[in-house]
């Protein structure tokens, strides 16, 4: 293993195949919720797995039978009380996706359980995504108060249409897997306890592609969502605005109380 990757914490780096790295949201008792650090790693990762010559492909996957639960709830607090986290989540939040996006390397999504947050983004911006029956797709940031970010406005429309797209991220509802399929959001729905072997034949059989040729159908093909860059630009603003108004500490408060919030029906906007 390439020391490149030695400073991980939060992800757990394994060659399960020639030329196949997976990454692993290695965080089970707190449902591979990304805190600070994990964060972080989600956002720089993929310009290692760039620079790798002994990578052709990358697979994002989650320990225990879960993709990832969100953010971590200390984080989301960060976010609302201290403006230089809020700016260095935000820069991160933009990274993550830009740099999925721009990684030459063709990533492969293995999500299982629930499905939310950072990991996420992650999860619907790779090339490849895999899901089963069981798999909770939610974007809850508008439950939490905030607008919704991360990479839903880049991706969302483009995958499934405006009016799912709108339908799902201004009520927050549960998308299980088989309808995500269904509606285009991601690649494949297949048998539960299959996800794994799935995504690892779908890398094998990209890594045992012609690289050249692969890398550059990417790169096309994600011209798509570099059109979208300046609506994706403004959902993150906005996000990150909501953390300096009074609706994300209802939502956090619901949250941690496990209720419904009560958000006033009033708004300036």
């Amino acid at each position: 293993m390439s020391d490149r990757y030695d400073h991980y914490t939060r992800l757990s780096i394994d060659r399960p195949a020639e030329r196949v790295l997976r990454l692993t949201m290695d965080e089970p008792e707190r449902l591979n919720a990304a805190d600070e650090i994990m964060h972080r790693e989600l956002c720089e990762i993929w310009r290692d797995i760039d620079q790798d010559p002994e990578v052709s492909v990358a697979i994002l996957t989650g320990a225990g039978g879960t993709f990832s639960s969100g953010g971590d709830m200390d984080l989301v607090e960060s976010m609302a009380s201290d403006f230089e986290t809020l700016l260095r989540v935000w820069k991160e939040a933009r990274d993550l996706v830009y740099n999925v996006i721009n990684c030459s390397k063709p990533v492969v999504s293995a999500m299982e359980g629930v499905a939310v947050g950072a990991g996420l983004s992650a999860g619907l911006v790779a090339d490849v995504s895999i899901v089963a029956p069981n798999t909770r797709i939610i974007d809850g940031h508008t439950r939490l108060g905030v607008a919704a970010g991360d990479h839903s406005v880049i991706i969302w429309p483009l995958l499934c249409g405006m009016a799912k797209a709108k339908y799902y991220l201004l009520t927050c509802k549960t998308l299980k897997g088989e309808e995500a399929e269904r509606i285009g959001l991601v690649s494949l729905c297949v048998p539960e306890g299959e996800v794994q072997d799935t995504a690892l034949e779908v890398a094998s059989e990209l890594a045992q592609g012609a690289p050249t040729a692969i890398r550059f159908t990417k790169y096309a093909l994600n011209n798509w969502l570099r059109s979208a860059g300046p609506a994706f630009d403004t959902s993150t603003a906005l996000e990150m605005l909501g953390f300096c108004g009074p609706e994300v500490q209802e939502g956090l408060r619901a949250l941690r109380e496990k209720r419904a919030p009560r958000f006033d029906p009033n708004s300036p906007v």
